[in-house]
């Protein structure tokens, strides 16, 4: 991910490397980029290019199908949690006019008889690609073990115990989301793609976008544009993250703008893994963020009950 002056770049490999000194230059790193940007880019993610390849691959695949086969894989019931989600569905919380995009959302697959099991719905399959599903798999427990480590890392930050998350997010509520903004072939109600938000979940891993248009909303209130390099991956801080810490760590509010308009003609795929907690978790401000300077900013929450409320707000459930 080539990045501009505003998003820092750290090297997961530091945290992961055995050397007490590297790993503790990490936290301070990853820290110090969540409290005052909230995206970073991540070298040696673990994350085999090979695999992302495969990923788009198949992900193109799928979307380039008749709307009649990929609206088979559409179940309304689900608000878009599992399988097909298509074009216009989906709006920014505040904003009326749809985004520009369909997608196809992939979840969690206990394998241990963890009882969670029962809450989550089973994964839609796709016939038309045979190794769509099984790359997604392989994608997701690879995102869930990156995340993970970063996850451990924001723990030390926060002067948590380092496996704060782990039973919180083992057969968490993630979600592995291909998105595709179809060319434009009208002038748009609006001149964005993804009208300007901030994700739900605890941190978004996002690899390499097939074009350009993700830009980041900085202190400064400029719009920085991320563009894309394939070694690297961005992971930003989301919503429920924000809450646990009581603002200390900021979920960055981003959107997906339109191409120039010699550019309307092409297709925008992304990609991006939505790291859930167990629905249980509870989201109430660590103690050690409610400060005299920084007074308690949110009520008592559960995950679950933070996702169903913003997913009714961004138009996905009724």
């Amino acid at each position: 991910m080539a990045t501009t002056h505003s998003i820092p770049s750290v090297d997961l490999a530091d945290f992961t490397s055995g050397d007490a000194g590297r790993k503790a230059a990490f936290v301070q790193q990853l820290g110090k980029a969540y409290e005052e940007v909230g995206f970073v880019a991540v070298k040696n993610h673990g994350i085999p290019d090979e695999l992302i390849a495969d990923l788009y691959k198949y992900v193109q695949q799928f979307f380039k199908l008749p709307a009649d086969t990929k609206h088979r894989y559409e179940i309304p019931e689900l608000a878009g949690q599992r399988g097909y989600t298509s074009f216009g569905k989906e709006h920014a919380k505040g904003y009326e006019a749809p985004d520009l995009k369909e997608f196809f959302q992939f979840g969690q697959t206990v394998e241990d008889n963890d009882p969670i099991g029962s809450e989550y719905p089973a994964n839609v399959q796709v016939e038309e690609v045979p190794e769509f599903t099984p790359t997604f798999f392989k994608a997701y427990r690879g995102f869930e073990k990156s995340g993970k480590y970063l996850l451990q890392a924001i723990a030390l930050f926060l002067g948590l115990d380092e496996t704060y998350f782990d039973d919180k997010i083992h057969n968490g509520n993630s979600i592995l989301r291909a998105i595709h903004y179809p060319p434009i072939t009208q002038e748009p109600k609006s001149a964005i793609r993804a009208e300007q938000h901030e994700d739900i979940n605890l941190i978004t891993l996002l690899v390499g976008a097939s074009a350009d248009g993700l830009q980041i909303l900085d202190k400064q209130n400029n719009w920085v544009p991320v563009t894309s390099l394939p070694e690297q991956i961005v992971v930003n801080v989301g919503d429920m993250l924000q809450r646990l810490t009581n603002n200390r760590l900021k979920s960055t509010t981003h959107r997906v703008v339109n191409p120039p308009r010699e550019m309307w003609n092409t297709s925008r795929y992304s990609i991006p893994f939505f790291l859930h907690p167990k629905s249980n978790m509870k989201l109430d401000c660590l103690e050690s963020c409610v400060t005299a300077n920084n007074a308690l900013a949110y009520e008592p929450i559960t995950a679950g009950e933070y996702l169903d409320e913003r997913l009714r707000e961004i138009g996905l459930k009724k």
